[in-house]
């Protein structure tokens, strides 16, 4: 198990004549030494260097055969031309690995596809392109939102699916609307949220936790409109965000929504059903291991009280200034290099290999 400590490099930093020689060397010399410097890395645990930015510090614990594995799959997507440089990211690339139980072959066929969805969804620019107005109103027929952190600093998802009223949320917006609605949020999640909370918490996160309130949820809920936005969303979410999910804890579970568990599951991969913990109402104190009251809404056992309701107050850690600051300026991404505009829309190919500008100290 290796341990960085991420610090990151000024993008303004220019590189030598030498080395934009170098980059001009043929790709199969790069790849070579790029994987030369990957296993010495690994070996060579006594050794650090740094660039601090803002002092700030943010431990990354990675696994040694984990890293030869995302260091493969790396130069198989420069070599088949499928990896922009804005998703040259370690902790993504193994994501997609992960998802696919380390089959370089299959992880790669994911990956492409992921690239061909965002290129059609135009999730790249989607923060940017799209607003949500309704948002207010739909919140009123789907009670959801992210609220605090739990007790290891990631992000805490709440919907309290017993009050949502799918056939009147489409008479304030639609399903395709709603649906973009969703990936705008994920790729905030990434592009600010989950930078912000590694900040907060020193070291990287890249998971959620998430909290299911299903008191009152029966039969009605799950008419052929939820049905259509539950599919579309887990499918999306399972193609193109993998292994975002810590664990799920659904609470409030009362027979008639036990009895329409097998049905919700057919719905989920496996291995996200895995890691789904369903409680009856006495959850508070099983919450309450892995999440300060503090950080809990009143309604779930804890102490929060936000103005305007909790899950409208979109609480955490990126609604801290300076640590918003932080992440504007890159921080908090310790697997991911820091990169222009036209930068990040070029495609990393065999005739220029871009190094991520990120270190660490290796303990």
């Amino acid at each position: 198990m290796c341990r960085y400590v991420c610090f990151l490099v000024p993008d303004h930093v220019e590189d030598s004549e030498d080395e934009r020689k170098h980059r001009a060397a043929s790709f199969k010399k790069k790849a070579n030494s790029a994987s030369a410097k990957f296993r010495n890395s690994m070996n060579k645990r006594g050794r650090r260097k740094s660039s601090k930015v803002m002092s700030v510090a943010i431990e990354d614990v990675r696994d040694a055969e984990e890293m030869q594995a995302v260091d493969a799959f790396r130069q198989t997507l420069i070599l088949e031309e499928l990896l922009p440089a804005r998703h040259d990211d370690y902790h993504m690339m193994l994501r997609f690995l992960k998802a696919r139980k380390f089959d370089n072959e299959k992880s790669k066929q994911m990956w492409s596809d992921m690239l061909q969805w965002r290129k059609e969804f135009g999730a790249d620019t989607i923060m940017e392109d799209f607003e949500f107005d309704e948002h207010g109103e739909v919140l009123e027929h789907y009670p959801q939102g992210h609220h605090g952190v739990d007790k290891d600093g990631r992000p805490i998802y709440i919907e309290r699916l017993g009050l949502v009223d799918a056939n009147k949320m489409m008479q304030v917006t639609n399903m395709d609307r709603y649906v973009k609605y969703h990936v705008r949020e994920f790729e905030r999640t990434f592009a600010v949220k989950f930078p912000a909370c590694s900040i907060a918490a020193k070291r990287h996160i890249d998971q959620s936790t998430t909290i299911m309130d299903v008191q009152g949820v029966g039969c009605k809920h799950f008419n052929k409109v939820a049905r259509e936005m539950i599919g579309r969303i887990q499918k999306i979410d399972g193609d193109n965000y993998p292994e975002t999910l810590c664990r799920m804890f659904i609470v409030n579970a009362g027979q008639g929504f036990r009895l329409l568990w097998n049905t919700v599951k057919s719905f989920l991969d496996p291995k996200t059903t895995a890691k789904i913990n369903v409680l009856g109402n006495k959850y508070q104190s099983k919450l309450l291991e892995i999440i300060d009251a503090s950080e809990l809404p009143e309604f779930l056992g804890g102490t929060c009280n936000c103005e305007g309701g909790c899950l409208r107050s979109d609480k955490g850690p990126w609604k801290d200034p300076e640590i918003f600051k932080m992440v504007q300026n890159g921080i908090g991404c310790c697997g991911k290099q820091q990169l222009s505009i036209a930068v990040e829309e070029k495609m990393i190919s065999e005739d220029e290999v871009v190094y991520p500008k990120v270190f660490g100290y290796l303990l």
